[in-house]
């Protein structure tokens, strides 16, 4: 079989036999795949310091009758600053975690570029944790077809300015509400969120409680 080459996110590492490992990855070109990677736990493997965690790889492998095996491994990019901070570790972690979650059921390419967008900017200290992990959890629901709805309210009115909202999650919707906790400045900070990417969003300033409170509300939609 002819060898195919890609850059890879690993997902999971699962010890296999006496030397071996299980490599379950995200691919720009393949979606999710998983592959066995021969040796890889002998001191000696040339194949041990391509295939880390939280970080991207190029890899190279062959397919055949069964699970596809990976024939070279070489680290391009370690995200190591996130293993400084307990927080973006454990955000990273749990992106991991979405992805390969996400990826057993929707054969979607995109999820490699979510993944690695989300851990370049967790490894980046100059951008608010929260403010990735919200615009991760934006961006997951886009691809997966449950992008919540910031045009039009649960009735397909127009969403305005001056007016107080709840959500309503059986609709995916806002409605209009004299006790919502949400105004026309969420609904544009979300929309900010679901249009940029993170090195304009981190320049916004004074949006740390619009921030929280928009986190909580697309974390409590993954419940």
């Amino acid at each position: 079989m002819q060898p195919s080459k890609t850059k890879a996110i690993v997902l999971r590492r699962t010890n296999y036999g006496e030397a071996d490992r299980i490599i379950n990855a995200i691919t720009p070109d393949y979606g999710k795949i998983s592959m066995l990677a021969k040796g890889v736990r002998r001191p000696k493997s040339r194949l041990a310091g391509g295939l880390e965690l939280l970080a991207v790889c190029d890899l190279t492998f062959v397919s055949g009758r069964g699970m596809s095996r990976v024939t070279s491994a070489r680290l391009q990019v370690f995200y190591d600053k996130i293993l400084l901070d307990y927080d973006r570790l454990t955000l990273a972690y749990e992106f991991i975690r979405q992805i390969n979650r996400v990826a057993e059921i929707v054969g979607e390419p995109d999820f490699y570029n979510l993944l690695q967008a989300s851990l370049e900017h967790l490894n980046d200290s100059t951008i608010d944790w929260r403010l990735t992990s919200l615009w991760f959890k934006m961006h997951l629901r886009g691809l997966l077809g449950q992008a919540v709805n910031l045009a039009t309210d649960r009735q397909s009115n127009k969403l305005l300015s001056g007016k107080k909202y709840s959500f309503d999650f059986l609709e995916n919707a806002f409605y209009e509400d004299e006790r919502g906790n949400f105004t026309d400045n969420h609904i544009k900070f979300l929309r900010l969120v679901a249009a940029k990417n993170l090195n304009v969003l981190k320049n916004i300033g004074g949006a740390g409680a619009i921030m929280d409170d928009c986190l909580q509300l697309l974390t409590a939609l993954e419940t």
